[in-house]
């Protein structure tokens, strides 16, 4: 960033102007606490002073830090909603297009980085093998700072994976899953540690359920997520229910988040009211913790500088801009994430995937027959009204449920793109089409819970004990 005061800031929009004063108010902090010569402090304050009188100037607000200008203002629990624009915040996901959320308009509200090809080349390239086809089709699609972490990795430096899960039921759907297949795959070919956390204190303070409850969905979900392949060694899953009670270094950090974000700003980043309980107002800075190696010191030796990578839906970006703004102001490294698309339900884009509602979505518990069901009576359809209409104006993959749940599943990139040609053209109909579908489904669930079968309670409790993984720090 240029330090210089008469550099063109007119031209910058209210956002870019917020995150210019954010920027120079942490190097602000980062020359005190590095005791630098006071000449060189009072130039970046007097440089921090002219950005906020501009971003006063402009936007007629005072700058806040963690709230942006209130034209794209995280109301409504973290999103900014304007008529016909998409909801997009970590409990609510609503379009009013048949295609999804539009991801471009999401990266520029959120502020975040598309992955481009020049970035999946560098991943290829540090890897040394093709990457993930979530990758090449564009399902994980943003990001913060993952340049950062290949030049860690290129540097021979360490870094680990942080995701989590929310359990709010037993059964998990085909779309939970995807965060895991990814992380499994970064995890192998980084070869890196990582922590899973079990949010059962979040579903409780959200939902209408008990303590045990919550907890018994987190064990019960935990041999979902272990049933992906995930290595014991080198993987901690916790439940916060449980791991907040044993470790200093984790609740240290809970605290030290919640010093530096006030109330005023969880609100403006939640959405949350004043009738809400304190439980949830003070939950993003448990979401956030894990963010910091310190918080596992049976892993990390005690170790405060090393990076986390998070790999998630773009819904969970909320917490995790907040967690950036704050990693500064407590001596911590701003963790990189990685942001998915959101998995369709069943009926299409425009709804969401209930665990009320059995036919929003394909379960991990479900039938081959269940699935065969589900997707021939439910799946939305991207096909014309009659067959002769369809051999003639071809189908619609923009919208077809079909051809998205493959994108996710089918990993023949070759096969993939005949089956959309074909749809395209009218020459595949959707009956065939969905044939595929459940073709492509029905082993992969079936394989699923072979796996989870294998996974015991003993198996769950190992992976749930704090200790050292294998890696030396």
């Amino acid at each position: 960033m240029a330090d210089s005061p008469n550099c063109d800031l007119k031209s910058l929009s209210p956002l870019q102007l917020f995150e210019r004063v954010t920027e120079q108010g942490e190097k602000v902090r980062a020359l005190k606490a590095g005791k630098a010569p006071k000449d060189e402090i009072d130039a970046a304050v007097r440089m921090l002073l002219s950005l906020k009188l501009s971003y006063k100037t402009t936007t007629g607000q005072d700058y806040q830090a963690g709230l942006p200008p209130k034209d794209l203002e995280l109301i409504n629990n973290g999103t900014a909603k304007e008529e016909d624009e998409d909801l997009v915040d970590p409990w609510n996901v609503q379009t009013s297009n048949a295609k999804g959320v539009d991801y471009d308009k999401l990266i520029v509200r959120f502020g975040s980085s598309k992955i481009d090809t020049d970035l999946i080349n560098r991943i290829e390239r540090a890897i040394g093998q093709k990457p993930h086809h979530f990758l090449r089709r564009g399902i994980f699609f943003s990001h913060r700072d993952m340049d950062q972490v290949l030049d860690a990795y290129e540097n021979k430096k360490p870094f680990y994976l942080y995701t989590g899960r929310g359990p709010s039921s037993q059964a998990m759907h085909v779309g939970h899953l995807i965060p895991f297949m990814f992380t499994k795959w970064l995890q192998e070919v980084f070869d890196v540690p990582l922590v899973i956390q079990l949010t059962d204190d979040e579903k409780y303070l959200w939902k209408d359920m008990t303590v045990e409850k919550a907890y018994e969905y987190a064990r019960e979900n935990a041999k979902d997520i272990i049933a992906c392949g995930f290595d014991i060694n080198k993987t901690f899953i916790f439940s916060d229910l449980d791991y907040l009670g044993t470790s200093a270094g984790f609740y240290k950090n809970i605290v030290k988040v919640q010093k530096h974000v006030t109330f005023n700003q969880v609100k403006g980043i939640f959405g949350f009211t004043d009738s809400d309980c304190i439980g949830k107002i003070s939950f993003p800075a448990i979401q956030a913790a894990p963010s910091f190696s310190s918080s596992f010191p049976q892993i990390f030796n005690g170790k405060e500088n090393i990076q986390c990578l998070i790999p998630c839906a773009i819904d969970q970006d909320p917490y995790f801009r907040m967690t950036r703004d704050v990693a500064p102001r407590i001596g911590q490294p701003k963790p990189a994430l990685l942001h998915s698309v959101f998995f369709p339900a069943l009926q299409g884009a425009q709804t969401k995937m209930s665990a009320s509602d059995p036919n929003s979505s394909i379960f991990l518990t479900d039938t081959p027959k269940q699935i065969k069901t589900k997707i021939n009576k439910h799946a939305f359809s991207g096909g014309r009204d009659t067959i002769e209409e369809h051999r003639k104006y071809g189908g619609n993959c923009d919208v077809d449920v079909s051809i998205m749940y493959l994108t996710f599943f089918l990993e023949d990139d070759d096969r993939l793109e005949q089956l959309k040609q074909a749809y395209t053209s009218g020459e595949l109909l959707t009956g065939e089409l969905k044939k595929v579908l459940i073709e492509t489904m029905q082993p992969l669930v079936a394989a699923h819970q072979e796996r989870r079968k294998q996974v015991t309670d003993e198996i769950v409790q190992q992976f749930m004990t704090p200790r050292k993984l294998a890696f030396e720090f």
